[in-house]
């Protein structure tokens, strides 16, 4: 049996140290990309969240419709500027909040009292003037930047073009929308991605 030559005491240490090395540099890189549960390292996952939202377009042509991001400076419309679900869907507080808002901007002179219709449609379904205003997303656009049925443009800054204070602010929006679904049969949240 041939014998194999013996490495000498200085390449032995060399070897390992650069084996302890490899392992503690590997270690630090799977430490930096910890996943989460559906296998997605959670670095990309904040990095896509902070980053990716959801489009929106006007009612009157379907061209895009740009919003200022720092106007969601709450944790719900935060949430729905990325997933277009309306967290407050559901929620008392916010409902009430939302029919204080309603009256506040005058919604019940054309949409009634309850927002069963009056000079101007019924709000609560299931039937729309906009079939996109079944989903929150549809019904945000829809008020937000008004209608070419004669709904002039409520959000912040659209309201009255003179006065960017003036209009209604995106959680405010979602509070109302909360509102009008729970008179209705759907949530808004059933087809999200539309």
């Amino acid at each position: 049996m041939a014998t194999l030559p013996q490495a000498s005491p200085n390449a032995t240490l060399r070897a390992k140290t650069s084996l302890a090395l490899l392992v503690l540099v590997t270690g630090l890189a799977a430490c930096d990309k910890q996943t989460t549960a559906s296998g997605e390292s959670s670095a990309k996952t904040e990095a896509a969240a902070s980053t990716e939202t959801i489009k929106f377009v006007t009612t009157q042509d379907g061209s895009p419709l740009e919003i200022k991001p720092e106007l969601f400076d709450t944790p719900a419309a935060k949430e729905f500027l990325v997933t277009g679900k309306n967290p407050y869907v559901g929620k008392e507080d916010a409902i009430a909040a939302g029919k204080k808002i309603f009256q506040l901007y005058s919604c019940t002179q054309c949409h009634g009292p309850e927002a069963g219709g009056q000079v101007g449609p019924a709000l609560t379904g299931p039937n729309y003037n906009y079939a996109k205003d079944a989903t929150n997303k549809g019904m945000f656009e829809t008020v937000w930047h008004g209608t070419n049925g004669g709904m002039g443009a409520k959000g912040k800054g659209l309201m009255d073009p003179s006065d960017p204070n003036n209009g209604i602010t995106p959680d405010e929006l979602l509070k109302v929308i909360a509102w009008i679904r729970s008179h209705g049969q759907l949530t808004g949240n059933e087809d999200a991605a539309s």
